[in-house]
C-alpha cells in the first residue's frame, strides 16, 4: 500500500515527533518505509528518520506492507497531518 502524505507537523518531523511516531508504529507488524525524493528509509528507525530532513508542508510517499497495513497507514496519516505538531501523544 502506497500513499503520498503531506507532513503538517509544526516544524516538520524532528526528533521528538519522530520518536513519538516510531513508538506508535512499533505496535504494528507491517514494514513501513518513507520515500523522500529518491531516498527510501525505514520509518521505524530513528537513525534513518533523523538522517533525512522532513519539513512542515513537505509531501512524502508512505509505503506500508504487511497484515495490518491499513491500520498502520491510518495511524501514519493521522500523525503526520496533525496541525498541532508536538501534542500527538
Amino acid at each position: 500500500m502506497e500513499k503520498e502524505v503531506a507532513v503538517m507537523l509544526k516544524n516538520g518531523l524532528h526528533a521528538r515527533p519522530a520518536a513519538q511516531l516510531i513508538n506508535e508504529l512499533n505496535a504494528f507488524q507491517s514494514d513501513v518505509k518513507f520515500q523522500i525524493g529518491a531516498k527510501k528509509i525505514n520509518a521505524k528507525s530513528i537513525l534513518q528518520l533523523m538522517g533525512v530532513s522532513i519539513a512542515e508542508g513537505e509531501k512524502i510517499k508512505v509505503i506500508v506492507c504487511g497484515a495490518d497495513a491499513g491500520e498502520a497507514m491510518a495511524c501514519i496519516e493521522t500523525f503526520l497531518q496533525a496541525d498541532g505538531g508536538e501534542g500527538n501523544s
